[in-house]
């Protein structure tokens, strides 16, 4: 119920509307409440004086009461419409405002689908319950308190027969309720992960083809739409059974009621206006009683829905801004790791004890094996996670007493997969950076190797790139994403293995842009080859999680640590092949 009340709150924010519903409904149903009367004093009215005439009068009068609710009963639905929407658009961007301050390690453990499931088919599960469920609610309970009074005025003694089926309609909707609501949470589940293989499907369909796995991939898809039509339908069938169940209930009152009225209307104790009017009543509680089976559904699909949005919602993030912090104006880049030790989830720590100390301005290469921990430590700059043990400070200051905002304002990083949205190359490269000009933008693509490859299309740099860049080649992705970067201008910038997928040329060419863009700001470079971290002024070594060796290209060669065994796996062996090369040309 806590659910519910919650889910009801959202609606209650738009005033007006519930007011406008409410007051429709409420009117609709006091005329449905008053045609029974008109009906049954007329049967016995013309019953008794035979007047054509007041047969006439009568049913104009019962014409227009009929408009009337009709009228009302449209503004009933247009407003809970209304009012239903709003509450959704309000709902889905409070949940995607949660998700957007959500840390890492809250999508580390969740899948794509699932939450694209949660923003689209929950909400319109917990709309429909504002809409439909809330409004018929509050109808339910001005028929069943407006009719009881009614049928026991009309005569008790069958009003008091009427009110004996109300029991066994309730006891048998809370059993369904409770049932529906275990089928919703697995519809739901399913319906999750529908939505994943579907999205995987899609957003993976070059290697679906590549490796003909076009079948297979039909095969899951078929096998959990099955799985979430069989749900769906178990949940419908539970519905459709309390429905006739409660259908059962109002045509067995009703013989009662034909058999014991018509008698008291031959015995004289009741009128035929009077039972007339009586059977319309009761006929007036149908539609709520069918109601209530219907309401049953959207109550207990709109709690699983609710549950699921709430656990979003409710969570909270290891990562956020505590009281008290600060903003970060523009970081000079220091940059000091203090014992810190880190782990994803329950797994064993990803770093170790890491200790190391930057000075602004430094250029930074971190290098070792695949697993080793050099994305984790560059993760841990801008606070993307928290260190399990120990702290990381930017200028001398602990992330944990800046903002989340404007430490990622000062921090720069192009990622090892570069992420590119469906729109023009020049929205890409100016995304996040609000404000820039067309100039500063030409200028970052310029820097980054890309504006002559621009400028070579036919629609230059109102080109689309495709949905995730697919129409650029590895190379002009990274270098857009540097482009980005470029523009955003940070004090510190971060190189995830950004040249790790492009050819020798390209590479060249990145490394040319980059070098103009790294003076005056603190770098940090991941790499695997040793030629990409050689003019580093401080090269970070990790195995396992610790740093094994740290220091300048020289002094670590000279050491005959890890670092010199790397540089002869890579460096030497090329070597050789050159001068062998140069002998054959000879």
């Amino acid at each position: 119920m806590r659910i519910l009340l919650r889910l009801a709150g959202f609606g209650l924010t738009y005033k007006r509307y519930l007011v406008l519903a409410l007051v429709s409904l409420g009117s609709a149903n006091i005329l449905a409440l008053t045609i029974p009367l008109v009906i049954g004093a007329s049967v016995d009215y013309v019953l008794r004086e035979g007047q054509k005439e007041t047969l006439i009068w009568l049913a104009l009068l019962l014409f227009g009461l009929a408009v009337l609710r009709g009228i009302f009963s449209y503004g009933q639905q247009f407003f809970a419409e209304a009012l239903s929407h709003r509450a959704a658009y309000n709902l889905r961007n409070q949940l995607l405002q949660k998700l957007q301050g959500l840390s890492f390690s809250f999508y580390d453990k969740r899948k794509t689908g699932d939450l694209m499931s949660l923003v689209t088919y929950d909400v319109e599960s917990t709309r429909m319950f504002i809409s439909f469920g809330l409004t018929r609610f509050f109808q339910l309970i001005i028929i069943i308190l407006g009719v009881i009074p009614l049928l026991l005025i009309t005569h008790w003694q069958l009003g008091l027969v009427a009110i004996l089926a109300i029991p066994f309609t309730l006891y048998s909707s809370a059993g369904v309720g409770k049932k529906l609501r275990v089928v919703w949470n697995s519809v739901q589940r399913k319906m999750a992960e529908l939505t994943t293989v579907l999205q995987e499907n899609l957003t993976g369909m070059r290697v679906v083809k590549s490796l003909g796995a076009e079948k297979f991939q039909k095969e899951i898809f078929h096998e959990h739409s099955v799985s979430v039509s069989e749900e769906t339908f178990k949940a419908h069938r539970l519905r459709l059974q309390n429905s006739a169940y409660l259908t059962f209930i109002y045509i067995s009152v009703t013989g009662i009621i034909l058999l014991l009225g018509g008698r008291w209307v031959i015995n004289g104790e009741l009128t035929p206006g009077e039972l007339t009017q009586f059977l319309l009543y009761l006929g007036l509680m149908v539609m709520p009683v069918r109601m209530l089976g219907m309401a049953v559904n959207t109550f207990s699909r709109a709690m699983s829905s609710g549950q699921r949005i709430f656990d979003v919602i409710d969570f909270m993030s290891p990562v956020m801004d505590r009281r008290g912090a600060r903003k970060l104006e523009k970081a000079k880049g220091m940059i000091d790791f203090e014992g810190v030790t880190f782990g994803y989830q329950s797994m064993s720590p990803a770093l170790q004890k890491v200790d190391f100390h930057i000075e602004a301005g430094q250029k930074v290469a971190i290098l070792g094996a695949a697993g080793s921990g050099k994305t984790t430590i560059v993760n841990l700059i801008p606070r993307f996670y928290d260190p399990t043990d120990g702290c990381v400070r930017i200028d001398g200051i602990d992330l944990k007493d800046l903002t989340l905002t404007s430490i990622r304002e000062n921090v720069g990083m192009v990622f090892q997969d570069t992420f590119l949205f469906q729109t023009t190359l020049l929205n890409n490269i100016a995304y996040g950076a609000n404000g820039a000009s067309r100039d500063e933008i030409l200028s970052a693509a310029k820097a980054a190797q890309l504006d002559e490859f621009i400028r070579g299309l036919p629609n230059g740099y109102e080109t689309s790139v495709g949905e995730r860049g697919v129409t650029l080649s590895g190379g002009q992705q990274q270098r857009l994403s540097i482009a980005r970067t470029i523009l955003l201008n940070p004090p510190i910038l971060i190189m995830d293995d950004s040249t790790a997928s492009v050819d020798v040329e390209t590479e060249s060419l990145i490394r040319k842009a980059l070098q103009a863009v790294m003076e005056q700001r603190t770098t940090f470079i991941i790499a695997h080859r040793v030629t990409s971290v050689k003019e580093a002024d401080i090269i970070l070594v990790l195995e396992e999680g610790e740093i094994v060796e740290q220091g300048t290209h020289k002094e670590l060669i000279e050491r005959e640590g890890f670092y010199k065994k790397i540089y002869e796996l890579q460096i030497l062996p090329h070597e050789q092949l050159l001068l062998d090369g140069r002998k054959l040309g000879k």
